[in-house]
This record gives C-alpha cells, structure tokens and sequence, in this order.
C-alpha cells in the first residue's frame, strides 16, 4: 500500500455501524413507513436484542393518575401502575431512570421522552446491568417516544389505551387542542393540567418558546360544553395567529377581543392571561383579562399575588389594556389558574378561596421537585379538598424561571 493512502486511512473518521447504531437504526430506518400497530412488536424485539424480558410500555391517563400498558403483540401488559406512588411513576414524573432489583435480575423504569414532555414509561427486566445497557436503553427509550408521539396523530390506538372513562366531545375538542403538558429547557420548564379531564370544556392553555421568548396564555371561556369548547377553541386559535404575527401583547388582547366578539356576538366571551418571559434575562410582562392574579413562588414559598390592572374579558371590548411587568429572581415559578380552582363551593357554603390554594401551594412545593410533579400534586390534592369533584373547570399552568444559556447543547464534545 503506498504511503499516502496508509496517511489517508489514518485520517478517516470510523463509520463502521455498532450494535448500538445497527439496534437504533433499525427504529429510525422503518419509523417513517411502520403502521401504528406494527410499533409494539417492533419494540419488543428491539428491547430483546438487549436482553430484556417482560417489556411493558405504560403510557399516562387523561386524569394523569395511572400509567396504563399499551397492548400489542409481545409486549406485557398488566394493571396500570399509580403515578403518585410506584417506581414506574417516579420514573415518569422525575425523568429519570430507576432501577429495582428483583430475585430474577433488574426491573428497569426509563421515561419515555418526546423533548422533555413525559410520554410514558418504558419496564424491562434484564438479568444484569451496566453503564452500556443504561446508555443503549435510555437513547432506546427516546426513540421510542418520538415514534408514539409522531404516530399518535394519525392512529387512536394510543389515545384508546390512556382513555380510562368515557369521555365528551368538549373534552375530545380541548385534549386535541393542547401543547404538550409539560416542556423543560435548561432555562425555563412549564407544566400545565386540566380538570375534570374527562370532562373539561372552556379552559385551555397554550405555549410556544421562541428563540429567547415563551409565551404563554391560559383562557377559560363562559359556559359548559361544545359552546364553551367552541369559544375556547376560538380564542387559543386567535392568541396563536396573533403571537406568530409578531405583535405586542395589547394588540394580541385586541386581536382575540375582535374574534370573539365578532364570532358569538356581545354577550359571550372568554377570560384570558397572556404572558411573555424572555428566558435569558428573567424579564416578565403580561396582560389579564379578568383572570385571578397569579401567584409568585419564590425559596418554594408563595411571596406575593402578580397584581396588575385587569382589562374586560375578551370579547367585551374593553380598552387597550396596560401591560404590567417584573424581572423574575432564577428559580422563581409563577402560578397561573382559573377561577374554577377558587369558586368551588357546596349550595350555601363558602368558596375555596385564595387563602386555601396558597395554603396547598406552600405544603406541595415544599414536597415535590420538577413543575410537573408539582402541578399534577396540586391539582389532584384540591380536587380532594373541594370534594373530590368540580362543577367547573380548573387549570392550573406553572412557569419555573432558571436562566443560564443552552448553547452548550449544540455542540459536539
């Protein structure tokens, strides 16, 4: 061989394919053209290459309680596993891997993440452990959401294994109108949830992170049902169409004020919170439409209530309304909620009021770590206090502020 080809083979970079890259490949060289059904069997045998057995995809309720099996063929599917208390749900609320050992060998939970939005869980057991298997594993199990995620949109496999109770068209209407109901970055996490999720009609929530930018609303429209899941369905559609368009939060409030009104007439409309967070300086601004002032978290203590002057709710054409603003502390969360939350009350009795949410808040902040494990304990945990049912909607949306940069992300070491 002569010296300069031996000088050129030195230099090359190896791209010889290893069973880690043949084992992922084989997901994302199919992905594109597998149906739906053809996923579970395809997973099962991928996890098998590795060693795994008794391999269970469990994916999250509607309600957020339970993590329930999907079925398909080689896949093991038992009784859905409490999210508030099993290693599988603190693999899913923590993101983390947790590993059990087991006479047979080690049962491993891996969070199945689309972005940093729990998708559900991945359980394996395998006779032994180590670095390499975790590492494979974990890459696995992200794959693995990717593929749930982009095939929920064209299957209802999916949405049929997480549907627990029947469920109404409004509530159908709202779940297909979400975001994701949680999303981390290394300087920002959200977390929202709606209840009677089943059930729920006129509340909604939205976000989008632009560049340095997230911005975020949350709406509940007047009323029950298809008519309160329609104006819903309106207003999150004119927040979205003015906010890519650039313009400020008073021109998005008049924006969605002119929808609203020009769709369903004088007497209807829709309370509304739109913020705006630059992620890098902390800078908060916001707009509310005759929601309740929201709450500033700050050393996992409610410090005070984000008072600001309220404008009339979308769709009463109210006047140009005045934007209020705050430079959040690292580590600061702001808690957004509908009235539903505070209203609740038996016939004669008093409402639940601000005190007792705040009350909560500071017990459950001081319990629980990430937004989302927060959000998810505090809603289920007033839901109990106000009865264990709502005659209203509730939602809850938490925004946690921690700075820094994520550059670090886009480059190679």
């Amino acid at each position: 061989m002569a010296e300069g080809d031996q000088q050129s083979r030195k230099g090359r970079v190896d791209r010889s394919e290893g069973f880690g890259e043949r084992l992922l490949g084989v997901l994302l060289d199919r992905a594109h053209e597998m149906p739906p059904q053809l996923i579970a069997p395809l997973i099962a045998e991928e996890v098998a290459r590795v060693g795994g057995r008794d391999i269970s995809v469990l994916l999250q309720d509607y309600a957020q309680l339970l993590l329930v099996p999907l079925p398909g063929r080689g896949l093991t599917v038992s009784d859905p596993e409490p999210i508030g208390d099993s290693h599988a749900g603190a693999a899913f609320l923590y993101a983390t891997t947790v590993e059990v050992p087991r006479a047979d060998g080690v049962r491993m939970y891996l969070p199945l993440l689309d972005g940093s939005d729990q998708v559900g869980v991945l359980a394996v057991t395998l006779g032994t452990v180590d670095d390499d298997d975790r590492r494979l594993l974990r890459r696995l199990a992200g794959l693995i959401a990717d593929m749930l995620v982009t095939k929920h949109s064209y299957t209802d496999q999916f949405f049929l294994a997480r549907r627990r109770e029947p469920m109404s068209v409004a509530a159908e209407i709202q779940w297909a109108l979400l975001p994701p109901l949680a999303m981390s970055v290394p300087q920002v996490a959200v977390a929202g949830i709606l209840e009677p999720a089943y059930n729920v009609a006129g509340d909604s929530f939205d976000y989008a992170l632009n560049d340095d930018i997230l911005h975020v609303a949350v709406v509940d429209a007047m009323g029950h049902g298809l008519n309160a899941a329609t104006m819903a369905t309106v207003a999150v559609g004119a927040y979205r169409h003015s906010r890519r368009a650039g313009i400020g939060l008073s021109e998005i409030y008049a924006f969605m004020d002119r929808a609203i009104a020009g769709q369903f007439g004088p007497e209807h409309f829709v309370t509304a919170q739109m913020m705006r967070l630059n992620i890098t300086t902390g800078h908060l601004q916001w707009v509310n439409a005759g929601h309740p002032a929201p709450l500033l978290i700050r050393n996992r203590q409610v410090l005070q209530h984000l008072e600001s002057p309220t404008t009339l709710p979308v769709g009463f054409g109210g006047e140009e309304p005045r934007v209020s603003e705050l430079t959040l502390q690292r580590g600061d969360r702001v808690l957004c909620f509908t009235d539903g939350l505070i209203e609740e009350h038996e016939a004669g009795e008093e409402q639940f009021g601000e005190e007792q949410l705040i009350h909560w808040v500071n017990r459950i902040e001081q319990r629980e770590k990430g937004v989302r494990a927060v959000v998810r304990s505090l809603s289920h945990t007033l839901k109990q206090e106000r009865g264990g049912s709502t005659s209203d909607d509730a939602t809850l949306f938490l925004i946690e502020w921690r700075g820094g940069a994520a550059d670090h992300l886009a480059v190679l070491e």
